[in-house]
């Protein structure tokens, strides 16, 4: 799962062959990834759930202390937090994140990741108690503004966890600081104005 999760954070999921991760695990049977996992989407899934399942209960413990509070800001770092405390676990040389921007950058694991992880109970409560304190805004400016507070952590964090070997020093203080831009930048990209389309011309014509 090492190796797996290595390579496909540093050459991307569609150029790692499952005898690549084989190989770099050093087994001799090409055959292991099917033995131990079935197919590679599998492993993929594996290897999600390993990293998902500790940031979940972090999450957990953050729920906790919030409580009922109705501060954005605080609920956000319930979004935020978690991940980058746990990366901050994993020390100088870690994969996860940049592993984690891979998926979501493919087309047909997308979907199906972003459900599966929705379907977990903090993180479902986290985005519910978030969404009630945010202020009444169109659905399809919520959704946006949801997929770009996505996009902002995912790859803030990749680009963070690939720099960090560069400074090892930093490792505390660099993900303690990419945490708080993040819920920074979150909480101002959720509460901002938006201005409202005009909405086309029925009998206009198109072309």
């Amino acid at each position: 799962m090492d190796a797996a999760e290595r390579l496909f954070a540093e050459h991307g999921l569609a150029a790692v062959s499952s005898r690549r991760i084989s190989e770099a695990a050093g087994q001799g049977n090409n055959a292991a990834v099917g033995y131990h996992f079935g197919t590679r989407t599998d492993l993929i899934r594996a290897l999600l759930d390993r990293g998902t399942e500790p940031i979940e209960h972090i999450r957990e413990r953050m729920l906790a202390q919030v409580g009922d509070s109705d501060d954005v800001r605080d609920w956000v770092e319930c979004l935020v937090r978690p991940a980058t405390e746990y990366l901050a676990s994993l020390g100088t040389r870690s994969w996860l994140a940049r592993f984690v921007a891979q998926v979501m950058t493919d087309p047909v694991l997308r979907e199906a990741v972003s459900a599966a992880a929705v379907d977990r109970p903090p993180l479902r409560r986290t985005l519910d108690e978030l969404g009630r304190r945010l202020p009444r805004l169109p659905r399809p400016v919520r959704h946006e503004r949801a997929d770009m507070a996505r996009l902002l952590i995912v790859h803030t964090c990749a680009e963070r966890e690939r720099v960090l070997p560069e400074d090892a020093d930093a490792l505390q203080s660099s993900w303690q600081h990419t945490a708080t831009s993040l819920t920074d930048a979150i909480t101002g990209l959720l509460l901002a104005p938006f201005t409202p389309h005009p909405l086309p011309d029925p009998e206009e014509d198109p072309s």
